[in-house]
């Protein structure tokens, strides 16, 4: 990992990967009361209507405004809240998402025309791999739909990645709130359509269930989105992309972390070795890029030194 950043932003990545990493097992405690479509639709709720107050709209096209709100925040949190609803475990769902990484490369080859060099396709082809170990493994042992549900949900953040690259945002920040605009109404549309309104008004009683769901939900919506992508965003804009990015892979560590110490969730072998080449494939990229650029500066430095 590329620690080239001060120290300060090193320890605030780390905090970030942290916070993201236990906001899966504050997830899971608001599944325990509120269904996920209405529960993804409240967690849009809270952050569009003071967006909407008072945040300026980036200057971006409404396309890829709706196209990031489709991807990021409907598809991928629909499918990530209803896999974990049907029993995809919280670690594990910190690491399957990750898929979105490998995601992200194919359907830029294939929708923007980019050309992904082979260290790319390598990655690519070591992460599929460890998420057919995953889903084999959960296909045999339990059942293997909530595994799809996730990878569905890493889709939908791929389909957010691309729509977010081609806005082009005048501030990453704003986008990232005006985003949380698009889902809340389809969302629970969604919720009173699917889950019915006698289960939707049955959460919403005030059950003393739903103090610790609550205390999930505010987590998500105040340290993971404002605090964790604040920071991050702020990250982005004082150091490289390729020095922070790869902190983002710490995220399931501290996720299978967090519920391993808080839900007592223990992953199998085969899990853990799936999730080595998940991350394994998602970081090759990066260290190969890392490694020539290394390379190359030694060489220039050998070049000075004979000169």
């Amino acid at each position: 990992m590329d620690l080239g950043m001060p120290r300060r932003d090193v320890a605030r990545a780390g905090l970030v990967a942290v916070i993201w990493g236990v906001n899966f097992v504050a997830i899971h405690a608001s599944l325990e009361h509120y269904p996920p479509f209405l529960l993804a639709g409240l967690r849009f709720l809270v952050l569009a209507i003071p967006t909407v107050l008072f945040v300026r709209r980036p200057r971006v096209q409404w396309r890829w405004l709706l196209g990031y709100g489709l991807g990021f925040g409907i598809l991928q949190f629909a499918f990530l809240y209803l896999g974990m609803a049907a029993g995809m475990p919280a670690g594990l769902s910190s690491l399957v998402l990750q898929a979105s990484a490998p995601f992200t490369v194919v359907l830029a080859a294939v929708f923007l025309r980019e050309r992904p060099g082979w260290a790319a396709l390598a990655g690519v082809a070591v992460a599929l791999t460890g998420l057919a170990v995953i889903a084999g493994y959960r296909g045999l042992a339990v059942s293997v739909v909530p595994v799809l549900l996730v990878l569905a949900g890493a889709l939908g953040w791929a389909i957010g990645n691309l729509c977010s690259r081609q806005a082009r945002p005048d501030s990453p920040f704003r986008l990232m709130m005006w985003m949380t605009v698009v889902p809340p109404v389809p969302l629970l549309a969604l919720s009173f359509l699917v889950e019915g309104p006698e289960r939707v008004a049955a959460a919403l009683s005030g059950a003393p269930s739903a103090w610790t769901a609550n205390l999930g939900l505010a987590y998500t919506v105040v340290l993971a989105t404002i605090v964790g992508s604040g920071l991050w965003t702020s990250l982005l804009m004082r150091n490289s992309a390729s020095s922070v990015a790869p902190f983002s892979m710490l995220v399931p560590v501290a996720g299978l972390t967090a519920a391993w110490l808080i839900l007592g969730e223990k992953p199998s072998g085969w899990e853990l070795l799936g999730g080595v080449l998940i991350v394994t494939g998602v970081l090759w990229p990066h260290l190969r890029r890392r490694a020539a650029l290394g390379a190359v500066r030694a060489q220039r430095h050998t070049a000075g030194v004979k000169s």
